[in-house]
């Protein structure tokens, strides 16, 4: 790979984590701004086990934020992980209870495609690995 072209991929795996951030910190601000509207009531519609994973995901986002611009390797672990599990509670909450329904059924299984295509990608990036240590053969 010729320069300009790491180059152009490097930018690529920036904007690729820009992405995951920005739809990381989408999700903390709608689960915080809920959370402050409505308070400890939030949610209250649903399931217990439901309504409590919803209010975690105000603190669970925000830490794979961090996570995806120190760790990264953690964060994009962490960020399909915590989307599989949402897309799975979303879909079972709305398919027990229809006025749990929302936009969030079709932009966050959107989003969970758009971290499984990339995840790959950013795994394997240089600023996802650390430098080896080299192996002394016995």
């Amino acid at each position: 790979m010729g320069a300009a072209d790491a180059k152009r991929y490097g930018r690529r795996l920036t904007l690729m984590t820009a992405l995951w951030v920005l739809g990381f910190s989408v999700g903390t601000l709608t689960h915080l701004t809920e959370l402050i509207a409505t308070g400890v009531n939030v949610y209250d519609n649903a399931s217990e086990p439901v309504r409590w994973f919803w209010i975690s995901l105000t603190v669970v986002d925000p830490v794979i934020v961090v996570l995806l611009l120190t760790k990264l390797r953690a964060g994009v672990l962490a960020g399909v992980a915590t989307m599989v599990a949402d897309v799975t509670v979303n879909w079972f909450a709305a398919s027990t209870h229809p006025a749990l329904a929302g936009p969030g059924l079709v932009t966050q299984p959107a989003f969970l495609l758009f971290l499984l295509l990339t995840a790959r990608p950013l795994w394997s990036s240089d600023g996802a690995t650390r430098p080896r240590r080299p192996h002394l053969d016995s």
